[in-house]
């Protein structure tokens, strides 16, 4: 194979006898790289992604690589960066493979967002609006073929010279048909924690709605220049996910009518099925927002703080003191709409392609190296106990250490959940409806007793929710972190069995449900409802 190109490191290298001669690296992650190629036949520039020479020898990895390949070049919009060809080369003996991807010479959605809040404190609501827009009609055509993208962020978002936006790596996207593989089954976690659903931070299947739930996150960060929940961990930040609710945009940016603090709330909907349904409601109520109101510059309001307090949101975005001048002048410029409702910022240096925004988020997840937290936080119904947040600095510390010790407590309590689920693969089953096969607890010093204020509402079983997958389904409802006499009183409105097994542990108290088998939204036939076994805390410690 011809090994001409352009000179340096890696300007020896060509693939396809000569075709594609690769010059600079573009962008880098943990299982691949990105290069600007020059394509000899068509006379263009190409970026071509690489798989690392070391993971070439592995023949999941290079299958992985193909069906990438395959599932984005199927996807034709112009909101979609284009795939054009692909392959395997020989490179000292290693087989690595390749795919050749439209170049876009432009900027990260990121870099964009940077200059707005440099120079207005967040990007004006009607730009916002009409590039989230944007970004689910590239969803939409997505989602129509079965693909869930599952890491929408500014990183992977460009903006081109002419303002059109084009989303990118669809790397770690989940086909939703039948035969996927193991390296996308329900449990791992992939994604970026800033941008994770609920779902996805609990290590559940997640579907089209998932990306919606990105997407919410995504604008509110547009609309507020910062992220919605912000801690100092991985785990905090999915914990958050899970257990907290966002502030309203508007409290934040002043200027933003009540309609967007309406469709981000929507979005941002922790039960997917309170979500919009689909990539294409969802933008056109994007569209109907931004022609609703008239344009207005943002309105930041100094030192205003998103619902996890301080943390890693405020060494990124700090609040814009709108009053204080800079070395050069004030921070906010007069606000005129143009393309996409706001002056086109100056050029960047860099052509991002993959995630080179302007700012850096904590622990980022590479497309090729989805990250596996080993723990996951509780279910969407647990209700962490934490004190009112006080003001000032301190007060943002100490709420931001409430988020951490109660990632730490949920940590703690589900690092025996392999155990757990294989114990319950070994259960004989059985049971009267809504009875209890196990031993009363008996009681132990350090006890904790029950807290029977975390209950569910019996139509949680007997209406349960309709599968997303299959309407002739339901979804197993969410037991977990709920006060069992309650559950009980569901499984019997329902006729449906349970078996009970004990767990001593004293952080959630006697009769707490920790975990649940079959886990809360697997798809079960109502004719033929599986017996499910419940994990429930005796109140003692361990």
């Amino acid at each position: 194979m011809s090994q001409d190109g352009a000179q340096g490191r890696y300007g020896e290298r060509s693939f396809a006898g000569g075709r594609y001669q690769l010059r600079d690296l573009l962008g880098e992650g943990g299982m691949a790289s990105v290069h600007l190629a020059y394509d000899s036949v068509l006379d263009r520039q190409v970026a071509i992604k690489t798989l690392h020479t070391e993971l070439g020898r592995e023949q999941a990895f290079r299958e992985r690589f193909r069906r990438e390949a395959q599932s984005v070049a199927k996807l034709t919009h112009t909101n979609i960066v284009s795939v054009f060809d692909t392959g395997e080369d020989d490179f000292d003996g290693m087989t690595t493979p390749y795919i050749v991807m439209e170049y876009i010479e432009g900027k990260p959605l990121g870099s964009v967002l940077d200059a707005d809040i440099h120079q207005y404190g967040a990007m004006p609501a009607d730009k916002a609006l009409k590039i989230t827009a944007d970004v689910l009609a590239a969803l939409e055509i997505s989602h129509e073929m079965g693909l869930v993208h599952r890491d929408i962020k500014p990183g992977n978002v460009m903006m081109t010279k002419r303002n059109v936006v084009k989303v990118m790596d669809f790397g770690i996207a989940r086909a939703m048909q039948s035969g996927v593989t193991s390296m996308t089954q329900t449990g791992m976690v992939v994604g970026t924690p800033q941008y994770l659903s609920p779902e996805q931070a609990l290590g559940r299947g997640v579907d089209a709605r998932s990306d919606l739930y990105s997407v919410g996150i995504m604008l509110f960060q547009l609309v507020t220049g910062r992220l919605p929940f912000e801690a100092d961990s991985p785990l905090a930040i999915a914990y958050a996910h899970v257990q907290e609710e966002p502030v309203a945009p508007s409290s934040i940016n002043r200027s933003l009518p009540p309609a967007v603090d309406a469709l981000v709330a929507r979005a941002l909907k922790k039960n997917p099925n309170e979500r919009f349904p689909n990539a294409e409601s969802m933008r056109d109520e994007c569209l109907r927002v931004a022609a609703s109101f008239t344009a207005a510059a943002p309105s930041i309001v100094p030192g205003a703080q998103t619902s996890s307090g301080a943390g890693v949101g405020s060494a990124v975005f700090p609040p814009v003191d709108q009053s204080a001048p800079s070395p050069t002048g004030p921070v906010q410029t007069p606000y005129q709409p143009g393309p996409y409702g706001s002056p086109t910022p100056a050029p960047s240096p860099s052509y991002g392609y993959p995630q080179q925004s302007g700012y850096q988020t904590p622990q980022p997840t590479s497309a090729y190296a989805p990250q596996q937290y080993a723990s996951t936080p509780p279910p969407y119904s647990a209700t962490p106990q934490t004190t009112a947040p006080a003001t000032g600095d301190s007060g943002g510390r100490k709420k931001n250490r409430a988020v951490l010790i109660g990632s730490i407590v949920v940590a703690l309590v589900v690092v025996g959940g392999l155990v757990t689920a294989l114990t319950l693969n070994k259960s004989d089953g059985g049971g009267e409806a809504g009875g209890d096969t196990s031993p009363s607890p008996t009681v132990a010093a350090g006890h904790r007793g029950p807290d029977t204020t975390k209950t569910i509402e019996t139509t949680e079983c007997t209406e349960p929710e309709e599968s997303y997958n299959d309407p002739k389904k339901i979804e197993v409802p969410n037991f977990t972190y709920k006060n069992l006499a309650s559950v009980k009183s569901c499984f019997q409105a329902a006729g449906w069995t349970m078996n009970v097994e004990r767990e001593d542990e004293n952080t959630f108290g006697e009769d707490m449900v920790l975990r649940q088998f079959p886990s809360a939204g697997t798809d079960v036939d109502p004719e033929k409802m599986p017996d499910i076994t419940l994990r429930v805390s005796t109140g003692n410690p361990p």
